[in-house]
């Protein structure tokens, strides 16, 4: 299996390049931090006058600069800002039209915007799972932005690649650095322009200032991270565009600045891209690291041509971006770090830059519509038809624009706005939210045919995600069914979990099975590697064996691989059938048929030597209530009933129980809360199925599951589902045997479910990849197809389906 290799294997597969760039990098690395030994950095605003081009537009605010009149070169500058063409999604040509539009198609956004806005000017920050953190500087009156107020611990203020980030002792950095990204600035951009109250705009100044003093250059952990800098980068930028004013207003009785923060915003936003020019994750993180870099040196080089350095950076952006799209996101949309948060942290990415390159009439703006179609594709089957993700792989909290607070897993505002970018309605989950007035507000970010608000069209059905590795089996009625099929993860995997042919389930739009989430990176080794566990998965382990062996936060020593021998789609039902590598000599098979609106059935087969023990684990959303009786659970929210029935072993129960350890999600990283884990148990000698049976339909309820003797191996598998209103059978073949009896059922299909009444007629029947069927009794069921089909469906079968022949069992075609 693969193991995560040794330092000397590292080097050894490099490539010139690559170990060109790694010297390069290393050598400017230590030049800098003997620099910052000799001569500790500060912040000096004659740098800018370096950083900024050369061009007649720049004369005044750089005469001021020479001259040392900060207030006066910030006039000029501001002036210039407020004046030049908008090359951004905000700015002083479109307020009038973002805040009218918000307004009017979002009448309560404003008190909204007001009360999020006021909790930040009280201190109180709302940062991944957490709410109401406070980050005072015990010494002043400033934000402390190297604390972490959740575990009170800070890391040490030295040059940045030797702070140890990762450590516990430093306190949980993914806190520190959500604080850093400076994101709530655009929540005070927007309720200043809603409200045009300025005690929002003097906070941001405030905290701008006191960040640049807490964060001289290079020095820190808010420098450690490139992605960290380009994130931050890009809130500055929307913040230029909320804050800046015309000095003019000042002049007519406005109130003006009484501190040039354009100039330190601009030097700081410099010096940040730089570091990240020189630095870019190009093999350290070469995933949405390095997008979110390319995207903010992208986007900088675009909007801000007041920087010498823009059109380098533009061009170094714009190639990181585009090379990245077949590296990274696969020919079926999915991002293939395989984490559906990362995925929407692409989309958001590409969706930015799409926008901004259309405003700026740059070519590329076509290959990145591409990306957008594709990424937004991925996501809409993915996502729920509320608009919600499941949270498969690991789940950081972040997002990449959090002006209204929407909750990470939510993505109906980046699936509006990414319909609306590549014309395709059907993207778009309900009525568009307000986030799209801020991003597609300048009139060349969209076709002019393209709506701003979209309304979605037709009904997207199941679709596998095959590259990827998701196939989803999705209901008109909402029930959205997610397979993890595929590899597991990308590169070194290190977002990847456990949870190879894991399933998550929505019935009607509540999530019912749910992946427990990511809880923390690394401040608490043994949860970190507890949620990313399989048994924390809707999966099976064997021996008490997780499938994937982790090997610190981000890197795997043993993984699992999964891969699919079947996906087979019919507007009735949908059937897969899959397996992987993760246990050794043992191997883990799962089959699942979803018979839409009515059952979802989900067969482990465990097949290998010797006498080993199973267990099948169902991790419950808290929004259900559950109720046990021996191998059967119900499942209740508000008036839907869900029922699960097992075929052997009793159902046990963990409700955030703390010496099994199960029984608990993290709903977003940071949070950890009770829920309620189901495990079912079986040793026996292998090969061997365990069976759960899901009844969605009340009017016909599950009351037992039997599994038939099969006439050949016991890799095949028949099954009896005894109902109020019927007996279904399901029969699905040994892979070798095309041919075979499975209990009554003759047939040559790797998949049969047939449902009779209580008067033995049958009332439908289905199959994958076959063309006929005979079965016993009383009133058999003969079906010859002309040819062997991929699927078959009939329903309302009261008489039997004839053979054209009369042919035994052994006698059926073999494709």
């Amino acid at each position: 299996m693969p193991r995560r290799p040794s330092r000397l294997s590292r080097l050894a597969g490099m490539d010139r390049t690559e170990l060109r760039w790694r010297v390069q990098t290393r050598g400017r690395t230590l030049i800098d931090r003997c620099r910052t030994q000799l001569t500790p950095p500060r912040w000096n605003r004659g740098d800018l006058l370096e950083a900024l081009d050369p061009s007649p537009a720049m004369r005044a605010s750089r005469e001021a600069l020479q001259a040392g009149e900060w207030l006066l070169a910030h006039r000029e500058l501001s002036r210039h800002f407020v004046r030049a063409p908008q090359r951004f999604v905000i700015g002083a040509d479109t307020k009038s039209k973002v805040t009218g539009a918000v307004r009017g198609d979002f009448p309560g956004s404003p008190a909204h915007a007001v009360a999020r806005g006021d909790r930040l000017l009280a201190g109180e920050y709302d940062l991944l799972g957490y709410r109401g953190l406070h980050f005072d500087d015990s010494t002043s009156a400033t934000v402390d932005w190297h604390l972490d107020p959740v575990h009170g611990r800070r890391p040490p203020r030295r040059f940045w690649s030797t702070v140890p980030y990762l450590a516990p002792e430093c306190g949980d950095h993914k806190i520190i650095w959500e604080l850093n990204r400076h994101q709530h600035w655009l929540t005070l951009g927007r309720a200043f322009w809603l409200t045009d109250d300025r005690r929002y705009r003097e906070r941001f100044v405030n905290e701008l200032d006191s960040w640049l003093v807490a964060n001289p250059p290079l020095v820190g952990i808010n420098w450690s991270s490139m992605l960290e800098l380009a994130l931050r980068s890009l809130s500055w930028i929307w913040a230029l565009h909320f804050f800046v004013e015309d000095p003019s207003a000042a002049d007519a009785g406005a109130p003006s600045d009484s501190r040039p923060w354009t100039l330190d915003l601009m030097l700081a936003i410099d010096r940040q891209l730089n570091q990240i020019e020189r630095n870019l994750s190009r093999y350290f993180s070469p995933n949405t690291h390095l997008l979110g870099e390319g995207l903010a040196l992208y986007v900088s080089g675009a909007v801000l041509p007041e920087l010498a350095a823009s059109p380098r950076r533009q061009e170094v952006g714009r190639h990181v971006l585009l090379t990245e799209i077949d590296r990274q996101i696969a020919k079926d949309g999915g991002h293939l770090e395989r984490s559906t948060h990362y995925h929407r942290y692409a989309l958001d990415f590409y969706m930015l830059a799409l926008a901004v390159a259309r405003i700026t009439n740059d070519p590329a703006a076509d290959t990145f519509a591409e990306a957008v179609s594709r990424l937004g594709f991925a996501a809409r089957v993915l996502a729920d038809d509320h608009g919600r993700l499941p949270h498969i792989g690991d789940d950081d909290g972040g997002m990449l624009m959090p002006m209204t607070g929407r909750s990470a897993d939510d993505v109906v505002d980046s699936l509006a706005i990414a319909a609306s970018l590549v014309n395709r309605p059907e993207l778009a989950v309900g009525r568009g939210p307000e986030e799209v007035h801020w991003m597609l507000s300048h009139p060349e970010a969209t076709a002019a045919s393209t709506p701003r608000l979209p309304s979605p069209a037709a009904f997207i059905g199941s679709v596998a995600l095959a590259e990827t590795g998701y196939y989803v089996s999705r209901t008109a009625s909402g029930h959205h069914l997610v397979i993890d099929g595929g590899a597991h993860g990308y590169q070194n995997a290190g977002h990847a979990h456990a949870d190879a042919l894991s399933i998550t389930f929505s019935v009607g739009g509540v999530p019912l099975l749910i992946d427990a989430g990511t809880g923390c990176y690394t401040t608490n080794p043994a949860v970190r590697d507890r949620f990313r566990s399989t048994e924390f998965h809707n999966t099976l382990t064997i021996d008490d064996r997780p499938q994937s062996i982790p090997n610190g936060p981000f890197h795997w020593s043993h993984i699992a691989n999964g891969s699919v021998r079947r996906w087979r789609t019919h507007q009735r039902f949908d059937y897969f059938d899959g397996t992987h590598d993760g246990f050794g000599r043992l191997a883990h098979r799962r089959c699942v048929l979803s018979l839409h609106d009515d059952l979802v059935i989900v067969a482990d087969l465990v097949d290998g030597p010797g006498v080993p023990s199973a267990a099948t684990y169902w991790q419950m959303d808290p929004r259900w209530t559950l109720e046990i009786d021996t191998a059967n659970a119900v499942f209740t929210q508000g008036q839907r009933v869900v029922t699960l029935t097992v075929s052997q072993g009793a159902i046990e129960s963990f409700s955030a129980d703390t010496e099994s350890g199960l029984g608990w999600h993290s709903p977003v990283y940071g949070r950890i809360e009770g829920t309620t884990t189901l495990r079912v148990s079986r040793r026996d000698a292998a090969p061997f199925w365990m069976v759960s049976v899901f009844g969605l339909d009340p009017h016909n309820a599950v009351t037992g599951v039997q599994i038939l003797p099969a006439r050949q191996t016991g890799l095949s598998l028949a099954l009896r589902i005894v109902r109020t209103g019927s007996t279904d059978e399901l029969s699905i073949a040994d892979p070798a045997s095309p041919v075979d009896r499975i209990g009554d059922a003759c047939t040559d299909a790797a998949m049969l479910f047939h449902r009779r009444n209580r008067s033995q007629g049958v009332e439908c029947v289905a199959l994958v990849d076959g063309s006929a069927v005979h079965t016993a009794g009383p009133e058999p069921l003969d079906l010859d197809l002309p040819h062997r089909v991929a699927t078959f469906f009939a329903a309302d079968v009261h008489r039997p389906l004839p053979f054209t022949e009369d042919r035994p069992c052994a006698a059926l075609p073999v494709s």
